[in-house]
Protein backbone atom coordinates (compact mmCIF):
# COMPACT_ATOMS: atom_id res chain seq x y z
CA UNK A 1 0.00 0.00 0.00
CA UNK A 2 1.20 3.58 -0.99
CA UNK A 3 3.29 5.98 1.58
CA UNK A 4 0.59 8.67 2.34
CA UNK A 5 3.19 11.07 2.04
CA UNK A 6 3.79 10.78 -1.59
CA UNK A 7 1.42 12.51 -2.93
CA UNK A 8 0.37 16.58 -2.79
CA UNK A 9 -3.49 17.75 -3.56
CA UNK A 10 -3.85 20.04 -6.60
CA UNK A 11 -6.68 22.40 -6.89
CA UNK A 12 -7.45 24.67 -9.64
CA UNK A 13 -11.32 25.74 -11.36
CA UNK A 14 -14.73 26.07 -10.03
CA UNK A 15 -17.68 24.33 -11.07
CA UNK A 16 -20.07 25.25 -13.31
CA UNK A 17 -23.58 25.95 -12.42
CA UNK A 18 -24.85 22.68 -14.34
CA UNK A 19 -22.00 20.48 -12.59
CA UNK A 20 -19.54 19.93 -15.68
CA UNK A 21 -15.85 21.67 -14.84
CA UNK A 22 -15.27 24.13 -17.32
CA UNK A 23 -11.37 23.11 -17.87
CA UNK A 24 -9.81 25.31 -20.83
CA UNK A 25 -7.05 22.95 -22.34
CA UNK A 26 -4.34 24.59 -20.02
CA UNK A 27 -0.53 25.20 -20.90
CA UNK A 28 0.25 22.53 -18.54
CA UNK A 29 -0.81 20.00 -20.84
CA UNK A 30 0.97 20.97 -23.88
CA UNK A 31 4.59 21.91 -24.48
CA UNK A 32 5.70 25.69 -25.89
CA UNK A 33 5.94 24.53 -29.45
CA UNK A 34 1.86 23.91 -29.03
CA UNK A 35 2.92 19.96 -29.30
CA UNK A 36 0.76 18.37 -26.65
CA UNK A 37 3.12 16.53 -24.32
CA UNK A 38 3.19 12.51 -23.76
CA UNK A 39 0.49 10.94 -22.29
CA UNK A 40 1.58 9.24 -18.99
CA UNK A 41 -1.22 6.91 -18.39
CA UNK A 42 -4.43 5.94 -20.24
CA UNK A 43 -7.38 4.11 -18.72
CA UNK A 44 -8.82 1.92 -21.60
CA UNK A 45 -11.61 0.57 -22.69
CA UNK A 46 -13.92 1.14 -19.69
CA UNK A 47 -17.26 1.88 -19.26
CA UNK A 48 -16.50 5.68 -18.58
CA UNK A 49 -19.43 7.17 -16.74
CA UNK A 50 -19.47 10.61 -15.39
CA UNK A 51 -21.72 12.44 -14.54
CA UNK A 52 -20.71 15.89 -15.04
CA UNK A 53 -20.06 15.40 -18.34
CA UNK A 54 -23.59 13.33 -19.37
CA UNK A 55 -21.17 10.35 -20.23
CA UNK A 56 -21.87 6.73 -19.97
CA UNK A 57 -20.13 5.00 -23.32
CA UNK A 58 -16.75 2.78 -23.42
CA UNK A 59 -13.74 5.41 -23.45
CA UNK A 60 -10.45 5.71 -23.16
CA UNK A 61 -9.15 8.19 -20.53
CA UNK A 62 -5.42 10.04 -20.96
CA UNK A 63 -3.59 11.52 -18.44
CA UNK A 64 -0.66 13.69 -18.77
CA UNK A 65 1.21 15.47 -16.08
CA UNK A 66 -1.45 14.73 -13.14
CA UNK A 67 -4.37 15.77 -15.10
CA UNK A 68 -6.82 14.27 -17.31
CA UNK A 69 -5.69 15.14 -20.94
CA UNK A 70 -8.35 13.06 -23.50
CA UNK A 71 -11.60 11.22 -22.97
CA UNK A 72 -12.38 9.49 -26.21
CA UNK A 73 -12.84 6.25 -27.95
CA UNK A 74 -9.84 4.37 -28.83
CA UNK A 75 -6.81 6.92 -28.03
CA UNK A 76 -3.96 5.66 -30.25
CA UNK A 77 -1.15 7.69 -28.51
CA UNK A 78 0.92 5.45 -26.51
CA UNK A 79 1.54 5.89 -22.65
CA UNK A 80 3.75 4.56 -19.99
CA UNK A 81 1.50 2.80 -18.10
CA UNK A 82 -2.21 1.67 -19.43
CA UNK A 83 -4.88 0.22 -17.17
CA UNK A 84 -7.17 -2.17 -18.97
CA UNK A 85 -10.10 -1.36 -17.76
CA UNK A 86 -11.83 -3.68 -20.28
CA UNK A 87 -15.23 -5.47 -18.69
CA UNK A 88 -15.50 -2.40 -15.89
CA UNK A 89 -16.73 1.28 -14.59
CA UNK A 90 -14.28 4.13 -14.87
CA UNK A 91 -15.75 7.06 -12.78
CA UNK A 92 -14.45 10.04 -11.53
CA UNK A 93 -12.44 9.51 -7.53
CA UNK A 94 -14.72 9.35 -5.11
CA UNK A 95 -15.70 11.72 -2.63
CA UNK A 96 -16.36 10.80 0.33
CA UNK A 97 -18.01 13.70 2.94
CA UNK A 98 -18.79 11.43 5.57
CA UNK A 99 -16.03 10.19 7.09
CA UNK A 100 -13.53 9.40 10.35
CA UNK A 101 -10.40 9.37 8.62
CA UNK A 102 -9.04 11.50 10.74
CA UNK A 103 -8.88 9.14 13.68
CA UNK A 104 -6.25 6.85 12.63
CA UNK A 105 -3.38 7.19 10.37
CA UNK A 106 -4.73 4.32 8.28
CA UNK A 107 -8.14 5.97 7.32
CA UNK A 108 -6.98 7.75 4.29
CA UNK A 109 -5.21 4.49 2.82
CA UNK A 110 -8.15 2.38 3.27
CA UNK A 111 -9.91 5.09 1.24
CA UNK A 112 -7.81 4.89 -1.59
CA UNK A 113 -8.48 1.29 -1.59
CA UNK A 114 -12.03 1.79 -2.15
CA UNK A 115 -11.73 4.12 -4.72
CA UNK A 116 -11.88 7.84 -2.65
CA UNK A 117 -9.63 10.75 -4.21
CA UNK A 118 -11.54 13.15 -1.44
CA UNK A 119 -12.84 12.88 2.24
CA UNK A 120 -13.70 14.67 4.68
CA UNK A 121 -13.93 14.11 8.70
CA UNK A 122 -16.97 14.77 10.17
CA UNK A 123 -16.59 16.07 13.67
CA UNK A 124 -14.49 13.52 15.33
CA UNK A 125 -12.29 16.66 16.78
CA UNK A 126 -13.27 19.53 18.72
CA UNK A 127 -11.50 22.65 19.21
CA UNK A 128 -8.99 20.62 21.69
CA UNK A 129 -7.57 18.36 19.36
CA UNK A 130 -8.23 20.41 15.78
CA UNK A 131 -4.44 21.60 15.80
CA UNK A 132 -3.11 17.90 15.63
CA UNK A 133 -6.07 16.92 13.17
CA UNK A 134 -5.60 19.70 10.86
CA UNK A 135 -1.62 18.31 10.49
CA UNK A 136 -3.17 15.36 9.80
CA UNK A 137 -5.22 16.18 6.99
CA UNK A 138 -2.73 18.12 5.47
CA UNK A 139 -0.09 15.11 5.34
CA UNK A 140 -3.04 12.74 3.75
CA UNK A 141 -2.54 11.72 0.41
CA UNK A 142 -6.24 12.83 -0.73
CA UNK A 143 -7.43 16.24 -1.02
CA UNK A 144 -8.67 15.90 2.89
CA UNK A 145 -10.57 18.50 5.29
CA UNK A 146 -12.62 18.33 9.02
CA UNK A 147 -15.36 19.67 10.43
CA UNK A 148 -14.92 20.93 13.80
CA UNK A 149 -17.17 19.12 16.24
CA UNK A 150 -18.79 22.02 18.39
CA UNK A 151 -18.26 20.03 21.31
CA UNK A 152 -14.49 20.98 22.50
CA UNK A 153 -13.22 17.10 23.55
CA UNK A 154 -14.81 16.15 20.17
CA UNK A 155 -16.86 12.59 20.01
CA UNK A 156 -17.43 11.56 23.35
CA UNK A 157 -18.39 7.87 24.33
CA UNK A 158 -20.31 9.37 27.02
CA UNK A 159 -21.49 11.88 24.69
CA UNK A 160 -20.24 14.98 22.95
CA UNK A 161 -22.03 17.65 24.62
CA UNK A 162 -24.10 16.12 27.04
CA UNK A 163 -22.14 18.81 29.45
CA UNK A 164 -23.21 22.01 27.68
CA UNK A 165 -20.19 23.91 28.77
CA UNK A 166 -17.87 21.78 26.35
CA UNK A 167 -20.59 23.06 23.28
CA UNK A 168 -17.59 26.09 23.62
CA UNK A 169 -17.82 28.88 20.96
CA UNK A 170 -15.49 30.81 21.85
CA UNK A 171 -12.90 27.91 21.53
CA UNK A 172 -13.96 27.01 17.93
CA UNK A 173 -13.82 29.64 17.19
CA UNK A 174 -10.31 30.06 17.86
CA UNK A 175 -9.22 26.80 16.64
CA UNK A 176 -11.10 27.86 13.11
CA UNK A 177 -8.87 30.43 13.16
CA UNK A 178 -5.46 28.68 13.33
CA UNK A 179 -6.70 25.94 10.57
CA UNK A 180 -8.78 28.42 8.28
CA UNK A 181 -7.03 26.03 5.43
CA UNK A 182 -8.57 23.04 6.54
CA UNK A 183 -11.58 23.19 8.89
CA UNK A 184 -14.37 23.67 5.97
CA UNK A 185 -17.32 23.65 8.43
CA UNK A 186 -19.15 22.68 12.00
CA UNK A 187 -20.74 19.33 13.01
CA UNK A 188 -23.33 18.86 15.93
CA UNK A 189 -24.47 15.82 16.62
CA UNK A 190 -27.52 15.99 18.03
CA UNK A 191 -28.96 12.43 19.08
CA UNK A 192 -30.03 11.89 22.53
CA UNK A 193 -27.69 10.77 24.71
CA UNK A 194 -25.20 12.94 23.20
CA UNK A 195 -26.41 15.71 23.54
CA UNK A 196 -27.85 17.30 27.07
CA UNK A 197 -29.72 20.40 24.47
CA UNK A 198 -29.75 19.69 20.61
CA UNK A 199 -31.53 23.11 20.23
CA UNK A 200 -29.09 25.01 21.70
CA UNK A 201 -26.13 22.78 20.80
CA UNK A 202 -27.31 23.74 17.01
CA UNK A 203 -27.97 27.28 17.72
CA UNK A 204 -24.36 27.38 19.05
CA UNK A 205 -23.05 25.46 16.01
CA UNK A 206 -24.38 28.04 13.88
CA UNK A 207 -22.74 30.72 15.96
CA UNK A 208 -19.77 29.73 15.31
CA UNK A 209 -20.37 28.83 11.77
CA UNK A 210 -21.90 32.26 10.82
CA UNK A 211 -18.92 33.79 11.75
CA UNK A 212 -16.85 32.15 8.87
CA UNK A 213 -19.38 31.46 6.93
CA UNK A 214 -19.46 28.00 7.37
CA UNK A 215 -22.09 25.31 6.91
CA UNK A 216 -22.84 22.93 9.49
CA UNK A 217 -23.50 19.58 9.25
CA UNK A 218 -26.06 17.75 11.59
CA UNK A 219 -26.07 14.75 12.95
CA UNK A 220 -29.53 13.55 12.86
CA UNK A 221 -31.62 9.90 13.99
CA UNK A 222 -33.47 9.74 17.77
CA UNK A 223 -33.21 13.34 18.43
CA UNK A 224 -34.70 14.93 21.55
CA UNK A 225 -36.65 17.61 19.47
CA UNK A 226 -38.52 16.95 16.30
CA UNK A 227 -36.88 16.91 12.93
CA UNK A 228 -39.04 20.21 11.84
CA UNK A 229 -37.82 22.24 14.73
CA UNK A 230 -34.33 21.48 14.23
CA UNK A 231 -34.04 21.73 10.49
CA UNK A 232 -35.25 25.30 10.92
CA UNK A 233 -32.38 26.58 12.22
CA UNK A 234 -30.46 25.36 9.13
CA UNK A 235 -29.41 27.59 6.10
CA UNK A 236 -28.59 27.07 2.71
CA UNK A 237 -25.09 24.90 2.46
CA UNK A 238 -26.22 23.09 5.78
CA UNK A 239 -25.83 19.42 5.86
CA UNK A 240 -28.55 16.55 7.03
CA UNK A 241 -26.15 13.62 7.77
CA UNK A 242 -27.71 9.99 8.37
CA UNK A 243 -30.65 10.66 6.74
CA UNK A 244 -32.32 7.35 6.59
CA UNK A 245 -31.85 7.36 10.24
CA UNK A 246 -34.89 5.45 12.16
CA UNK A 247 -37.37 7.03 14.11
CA UNK A 248 -37.85 8.55 17.09
CA UNK A 249 -37.91 12.03 14.69
CA UNK A 250 -36.54 10.64 11.16
CA UNK A 251 -37.52 11.85 7.97
CA UNK A 252 -40.89 10.61 7.60
CA UNK A 253 -44.14 10.87 9.80
CA UNK A 254 -45.92 7.94 11.15
CA UNK A 255 -47.34 7.39 7.76
CA UNK A 256 -44.05 7.23 6.20
CA UNK A 257 -44.54 10.70 4.24
CA UNK A 258 -41.47 13.02 4.05
CA UNK A 259 -41.83 15.96 6.79
CA UNK A 260 -43.21 19.17 5.33
CA UNK A 261 -40.14 20.71 7.09
CA UNK A 262 -37.90 18.47 5.16
CA UNK A 263 -38.85 19.17 2.14
CA UNK A 264 -38.76 22.95 2.52
CA UNK A 265 -35.44 22.74 4.09
CA UNK A 266 -34.08 20.65 0.64
CA UNK A 267 -36.09 23.85 -1.28
CA UNK A 268 -33.96 26.70 0.39
CA UNK A 269 -30.65 24.43 -0.07
CA UNK A 270 -30.17 21.91 2.82
CA UNK A 271 -28.39 19.03 1.74
CA UNK A 272 -29.22 15.42 2.52
CA UNK A 273 -26.37 12.88 2.55
CA UNK A 274 -26.17 9.40 3.89
CA UNK A 275 -23.70 8.64 5.92
CA UNK A 276 -24.42 4.74 6.33
CA UNK A 277 -22.33 4.03 9.63
CA UNK A 278 -22.12 1.08 12.03
CA UNK A 279 -25.33 1.89 14.46
CA UNK A 280 -28.33 3.53 14.55
CA UNK A 281 -28.17 5.28 10.81
CA UNK A 282 -29.33 3.46 8.30
CA UNK A 283 -32.46 0.87 8.65
CA UNK A 284 -34.14 -1.31 5.55
CA UNK A 285 -37.93 -0.03 6.20
CA UNK A 286 -37.08 3.66 7.04
CA UNK A 287 -34.90 3.79 3.74
CA UNK A 288 -37.70 2.29 1.65
CA UNK A 289 -39.99 4.89 2.90
CA UNK A 290 -37.95 7.69 2.38
CA UNK A 291 -36.53 6.33 -1.33
CA UNK A 292 -40.20 5.23 -2.55
CA UNK A 293 -41.71 8.41 -1.42
CA UNK A 294 -38.85 10.30 -4.24
CA UNK A 295 -36.99 11.83 -1.90
CA UNK A 296 -33.25 10.58 -3.03
CA UNK A 297 -29.98 11.87 -1.31
CA UNK A 298 -27.83 14.54 -2.39
CA UNK A 299 -24.38 12.94 -1.75
CA UNK A 300 -24.14 9.16 -0.12
CA UNK A 301 -21.37 8.89 2.21
CA UNK A 302 -19.86 6.00 4.18
CA UNK A 303 -19.31 7.49 7.69
CA UNK A 304 -16.45 5.31 7.31
CA UNK A 305 -13.08 4.50 9.65
CA UNK A 306 -10.30 1.99 9.44
CA UNK A 307 -12.29 -0.78 11.11
CA UNK A 308 -14.94 -0.50 8.63
CA UNK A 309 -14.11 -3.02 6.17
CA UNK A 310 -15.03 -5.67 9.44
CA UNK A 311 -18.47 -4.21 9.39
CA UNK A 312 -20.97 -5.21 7.24
CA UNK A 313 -23.28 -2.39 7.10
CA UNK A 314 -20.24 -0.73 5.33
CA UNK A 315 -17.29 -2.75 3.75
CA UNK A 316 -16.07 0.05 1.77
CA UNK A 317 -17.32 3.07 -0.47
CA UNK A 318 -18.54 0.83 -3.74
CA UNK A 319 -20.30 -1.03 -0.99
CA UNK A 320 -22.37 1.75 0.37
CA UNK A 321 -23.42 2.76 -3.18
CA UNK A 322 -24.04 -0.68 -4.26
CA UNK A 323 -27.40 -0.66 -1.60
CA UNK A 324 -29.06 2.32 -4.14
CA UNK A 325 -28.11 0.42 -7.16
CA UNK A 326 -29.96 -2.80 -6.07
CA UNK A 327 -32.91 -0.58 -4.06
CA UNK A 328 -33.83 2.83 -5.88
CA UNK A 329 -31.57 3.94 -8.74
CA UNK A 330 -29.21 4.06 -11.21
CA UNK A 331 -25.94 3.53 -11.94
CA UNK A 332 -25.26 7.29 -13.36
CA UNK A 333 -27.39 8.64 -10.36
CA UNK A 334 -25.57 6.96 -7.62
CA UNK A 335 -22.51 7.85 -9.41
CA UNK A 336 -23.53 11.36 -9.27
CA UNK A 337 -24.21 11.72 -5.24
CA UNK A 338 -20.19 10.17 -5.00
CA UNK A 339 -18.27 12.72 -7.75
CA UNK A 340 -20.07 16.10 -9.18
CA UNK A 341 -22.99 16.03 -6.25
CA UNK A 342 -20.38 15.78 -3.71
CA UNK A 343 -17.82 18.25 -5.16
CA UNK A 344 -20.62 20.95 -4.82
CA UNK A 345 -20.61 21.15 -0.74
CA UNK A 346 -17.21 22.40 -0.27
CA UNK A 347 -15.05 24.75 -2.36
CA UNK A 348 -11.68 22.31 -1.61
CA UNK A 349 -13.95 20.18 -3.93
CA UNK A 350 -15.07 21.88 -7.31
CA UNK A 351 -12.30 20.96 -9.67
CA UNK A 352 -13.23 17.19 -8.69
CA UNK A 353 -15.69 14.89 -9.26
CA UNK A 354 -15.66 14.75 -13.08
CA UNK A 355 -13.25 14.11 -15.47
CA UNK A 356 -13.27 16.67 -17.66
CA UNK A 357 -10.15 18.05 -19.42
CA UNK A 358 -8.00 19.51 -17.36
CA UNK A 359 -9.19 18.47 -14.34
CA UNK A 360 -6.96 16.56 -11.52
CA UNK A 361 -6.13 13.02 -12.72
CA UNK A 362 -8.23 11.50 -10.19
CA UNK A 363 -10.27 7.83 -11.00
CA UNK A 364 -11.89 5.05 -9.75
CA UNK A 365 -12.02 1.70 -11.49
CA UNK A 366 -14.41 -0.41 -10.33
CA UNK A 367 -16.24 -3.84 -11.25
CA UNK A 368 -19.80 -4.22 -11.38
CA UNK A 369 -20.35 -7.80 -10.85
CA UNK A 370 -23.59 -9.69 -11.47
CA UNK A 371 -24.97 -12.45 -8.79
CA UNK A 372 -26.96 -12.59 -5.72
CA UNK A 373 -25.16 -10.36 -2.69
CA UNK A 374 -26.11 -9.83 0.94
CA UNK A 375 -26.50 -5.93 2.03
CA UNK A 376 -27.00 -5.06 5.48
CA UNK A 377 -28.70 -2.28 7.83
CA UNK A 378 -27.47 -1.14 11.03
CA UNK A 379 -29.75 -3.64 12.61
CA UNK A 380 -28.51 -6.74 11.18
CA UNK A 381 -31.59 -6.96 8.75
CA UNK A 382 -30.11 -7.92 5.53
CA UNK A 383 -31.84 -8.40 1.78
CA UNK A 384 -30.47 -9.72 -1.26
CA UNK A 385 -29.10 -7.35 -4.45
CA UNK A 386 -28.01 -8.81 -7.83
CA UNK A 387 -25.62 -6.29 -8.60
CA UNK A 388 -22.40 -4.90 -6.32
CA UNK A 389 -19.77 -2.68 -7.04
CA UNK A 390 -16.11 -3.70 -5.83
CA UNK A 391 -13.30 -1.53 -5.95
CA UNK A 392 -10.53 -2.56 -8.86
CA UNK A 393 -8.05 0.60 -9.24
CA UNK A 394 -7.44 4.11 -8.06
CA UNK A 395 -5.66 7.07 -9.82
CA UNK A 396 -5.05 9.96 -7.69
CA UNK A 397 -3.36 13.04 -9.52
CA UNK A 398 -2.29 11.15 -11.96
CA UNK A 399 -0.48 8.24 -10.64
CA UNK A 400 -2.26 4.60 -9.79
CA UNK A 401 -1.76 3.75 -6.33
CA UNK A 402 -3.77 0.59 -5.81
Amino acid sequence: MMNRRRFVSTTAGAASALGAVPFARGSELFASDSEPLAVDLIVRGGRVIDPSLRLDAIRDVAITSGRISSVEADIADDAAEVIDATGKVVVPGLIDLHTHYGRNEEGPLVGLAGGVTGWVDAGSAGADQMDDMAAFARSAPQSARMLINIGRAGILPGGDTMDLSLADVDAARAAINRNRDVVVGVKARLTRGVTADDVEVLRRAQEVARSFDLPVMIHMGQTATPMPTLLAQLKRGDIVTHMFAPPPNSLVDDDGQILPGVLAARRRGVWFDVANGRSGHLRWDTFDQIIQAGFWPDTISTDGNTTSVRAESVIDFPNVLSKFLNFGMTLDQVVARATVNASRVFPLFQDRGTLNVGAPADVAVLELREGTFEFVDNYGNTRSGRQRLFPSETVLGGERVT
